[in-house]
């Protein structure tokens, strides 16, 4: 997937109603994980991502900064977003915890 031909969300658009539920790619392409919430820490808007697990089954929330991800929508209107982290180094982030 070409990321660099899809269209950046603005800062007024990263909100829960278009983020939860959207798939976050590291920068090989590979899935990350899924946004399942946001979270503000200290005033510190954080995107709460399931990784590990199959299916969702065994997944396990981390935190990842909303400065961590390069947040877009493909032509489809599908919003995603990139981390420049490898999938390995998400899953070693502690776990979230509220």
């Amino acid at each position: 997937m070409d990321h660099s031909l899809h269209a950046r969300l603005e800062a007024f658009e990263l909100n829960a109603a278009n983020l939860a539920g959207a798939t976050v790619y590291d920068t090989n392409g590979d899935t990350v994980g899924s946004i399942s919430h946001l979270h503000n820490h200290t005033g510190d808007l954080q995107a709460i991502v399931d990784v590990g697990g199959f299916l969702g089954i065994g997944a396990r929330p981390v935190s990842l900064r909303l400065d961590q991800l390069d947040v877009m929508r493909d032509e489809n209107g599908t919003v995603h977003a990139v981390t420049p982290m490898t999938r390995a180094e998400v899953e070693t982030l502690p776990e979230h915890r509220h």
